[in-house]
């Protein structure tokens, strides 16, 4: 029998919030269970992680040798749940920029047919808490650029608060994934939509992270800038 929900995590020196995470984020959702995906932080993340694995049976835990980027520790998170069975993928943060609170919301619109559900920051209902002007243009002005270069409406094409039926990932080669930083949520979000598949978009508000440092670099930035042209001169926008 299929399992209902797997929330995929990824951790690089979050050791001071993933007990909490690990409790706050199955309450939610009944029937869910978390994967933590880890790089091998130098902090101990993963020794404290696979304690909480030890005593919980919702919680996994998948190691890997380095930090080897966000969007192949979702894929590899994404091949582990294929491999399980469970019916839907989730994708958040695990600094409680996410808020927990918005998890069912997400299921529910997955479980009522869409192919992919957006948390969206940039529709009616949701926003951004302790974000800075030059910030909040930033991010507006990726979205927007993404948007007219791609030729898609989603309204927040950056978010990395998402929830796929696992029939979504499937219909997708994996493999040929190439973006690593925040490019990656783009890429996956256009290949969902170059596919036919049905993309819906959710209030979220998002919080600036309440522990530790940001993971966003300009070499991410740019690299997300790069990756859009590089999406629409590919095989996938001709297909």
């Amino acid at each position: 029998m299929a399992r209902r929900a797997l929330i995929i995590i990824p951790t690089y020196n979050e050791r001071d919030n993933v007990e909490r995470v690990a409790a706050d984020f199955l309450a939610p959702v009944e029937g869910s269970e978390l994967l933590f995906v880890d790089d091998a932080s130098p902090d101990g993340t993963g020794q404290v992680l696979d304690a909480i694995a030890a005593r919980e049976p919702r919680v996994h835990v998948l190691h890997r040798p380095g930090k080897l980027g966000l969007g192949t520790a979702y894929l590899d998170g994404f091949r582990w749940g294929l491999e399980r069975s469970y019916r839907l993928i989730v994708e958040m943060d695990a600094d409680f920029s996410h808020d927990p609170r918005h998890l069912p919301r997400l299921v529910e619109l997955a479980e009522a047919g869409a192919d992919l559900v957006v948390g969206s920051r940039y529709i009616d209902g949701g926003g951004t808490i302790n974000w800075g002007l030059a910030r909040q243009f930033i991010s507006r002005a990726g979205g927007r650029y993404a948007r007219t270069v791609l030729g898609f409406a989603i309204k927040d094409p950056t978010s990395g608060f998402v929830c796929y039926r696992r029939e979504t990932l499937e219909r997708i080669d994996l493999s040929s994934v190439r973006s690593n930083g925040y490019g990656f949520q783009i890429e996956m979000k256009y290949r969902v939509h170059r596919a036919g598949m049905r993309i819906v978009e959710t209030p979220i508000v998002f919080e600036d992270r309440r522990v530790g440092q940001s993971k966003m670099s300009g070499a991410i930035a740019a690299e997300a800038l790069w990756m859009v042209w590089r999406l629409r001169l590919s095989r996938i926008a001709r297909d």
